[in-house]
């Protein structure tokens, strides 16, 4: 059995992007450790926080339910501040995540990799999927944790942009406009995630859809999470039932197969 390690800008990313893959890592025996960069502070502040209830505090009480939705075995929290999107004066603050020191940060995670003895790291492709500030400085951060701690396997969480394509394609053809298409350009100007001919795995995560939907209902104060669980059933399914990495060690082409049993690679695209 492995031990897989996931890095993650702020509590709900994990629910969003990566729930279903630890879900079927823990069934399988795997040991699944969860580290999360930010307090999440600037997220949506929900109109029932309790007297004296921080947005802090009702997130962080929101990642332990979905973690435990999932089966995580651990939370490791980073502690620094949100850093906003691309532009904000939250970038600048002396805590947020996006002004910390690379190499400092990068050995916090490499101390869990090392500790955890750890043959997986996951963190984000080379702009985080949509260019959050923080998002790349996890990609950055992951993968100098990777170097630093010797860690056998680095991958990159990223979304399939083609797929992304396909589904608002489908929801148009439906008569629904979501407001945005695939190659719109996003937080840093670049369209959202990876085109399909780069990424290395897809990684059919059907069978946790409702584990995955458990996460993200742990994290209903934010409304990216309300808006998620909106969809209809199908196009939840469609739109979140695999889950893409890059995997830069390995060569060019996209399996159709789990990272973690090397026989799918027969089964490549």
């Amino acid at each position: 059995m492995a031990t897989l390690v996931f890095v993650h800008a702020h509590p709900d990313d994990e629910a969003s992007q990566t729930a279903g893959t630890m879900a079927r890592a823990v069934s399988e025996g795997h040991r699944v450790v969860l580290v999360v960069a930010t307090n999440g502070d600037h997220g949506d502040a929900p109109d029932d926080l309790a007297d004296g209830e921080t947005v802090v505090a009702r997130r962080r009480a929101e990642m332990a339910a979905s973690a435990a939705a999932i089966g995580t075995h651990r939370i490791v929290w980073l502690g620094y501040a949100d850093s906003g999107m691309t532009g904000w004066d939250q970038n600048d603050h002396a805590e947020s995540f996006f002004r910390a020191d690379l190499e400092e940060a990068a050995g916090r995670v490499a101390a869990v990799l090392r500790e955890e003895s750890a043959e997986v790291v996951i963190g984000y492709d080379w702009h985080g999927g949509y260019g959050h500030p923080d998002h790349v400085k996890v990609h950055a951060v992951t993968k100098r944790a990777a170097e630093l701690a010797g860690t056998p396997r680095y991958l990159e969480g990223s979304m399939n942009r083609d797929a992304v394509r396909r589904a608002v394609e489908a929801v148009r053809a439906a008569g629904v406009d979501p407001g945005w298409g695939a190659d719109d350009p996003m937080d840093d100007g670049n369209p959202i995630g990876t085109p399909e001919d780069e990424l290395h795995w897809a990684c059919d995560v059907g069978e946790w859809m409702e584990v995955k939907r458990s996460a993200l209902e742990a994290h209903a104060s934010q409304s990216d999470a309300r808006e998620l669980l909106a969809m209809p059933e199908p196009l939840f399914t469609a739109v979140l039932g695999v889950e893409h990495y890059l995997e830069p060690a390995r060569p060019e082409g996209l399996v159709r197969g789990w990272f973690l049993d090397e026989s799918g690679v027969a089964r490549s695209a």
